[in-house]
């Protein structure tokens, strides 16, 4: 396992004015710079990855670096797939400790859009850094969760933190029992080489998504359904 922790981040005050539908010289403008300033002072994004291998395939379910996985899209997708790289992004425990107080619903909507900034800082160095240091050419992101309920179950980030280590002592990250992640601006997933675009988006029947980029895919979806 190894931690990204020296993180660049920028946080452009007109972007987030936009994002938050906040108009010019009024006095919300003020107050989401003391929270842009804030977050510049706290604010500690991080990553972790590791390099694993799939050691055996039976199936819908492969193992991966000793850990199980049943979902008959990821099976699909590592079909010819051997290294593989298990990841966590993160806007930082950081933001959480210095949220502003509970019970000011406008701030606390701001403080998460510039949770999600930090968190897009860390998603994107994570990624360059894997090709930069990897020489990895076009690849594609599978997440736990993302995409209709059964293409790979949420149930199995467990999996994923397994294959990781101790991520909370790691980078801050803590898994619930119901599997979702804190701080919530976290993202995880299995990083992969592939010749052939994958998108979750595409296998996901969520029509008015805010988060969707690509079309649902129904071809895709015929070859990998499990009803």
């Amino acid at each position: 396992m190894e931690i990204l922790s020296d993180i660049p981040f920028s946080l452009d005050v007109n972007s987030l004015m936009k994002q938050a539908h906040i108009e010019s010289g009024t006095d919300d403008v003020e107050e989401l710079r003391t929270l842009i300033d804030v977050a510049m002072k706290v604010g500690k994004p991080k990553a972790v990855y590791a390099v694993s291998f799939v050691e055996d395939r039976n199936g819908d379910t492969l193992k991966i670096g000793g850990i199980s996985f049943t979902s008959r899209t990821l099976s699909r997708n590592l079909a010819s797939s051997e290294r593989v790289f298990p990841l966590i992004a993160t806007c930082g425990h950081e933001m959480d400790e210095a949220k502003p107080a509970i019970g000011d619903m406008l701030k606390e909507f701001w403080w998460d859009l510039i949770k999600a900034h930090l968190l897009s800082a860390a998603d994107r160095h994570l990624n360059d850094y894997l090709h930069r240091t990897f020489r990895l050419g076009k690849t594609a992101i599978m997440r736990p969760g993302s995409g209709d309920a059964s293409v790979w179950p949420i149930e199995q980030q467990q999996g994923l933190f397994a294959l990781l280590g101790d991520v909370e002592q790691a980078i801050g990250v803590k898994l619930t029992n119901s599997f979702l992640m804190v701080p919530n601006k976290t993202t995880s997933g299995i990083l992969f080489p592939t010749e052939v675009d994958f998108r979750s988006c595409e296998v996901c029947h969520r029509e008015n998504c805010p988060s969707r980029h690509v079309a649902f895919n129904k071809q895709l979806w015929e070859e990998i359904r499990h009803d």
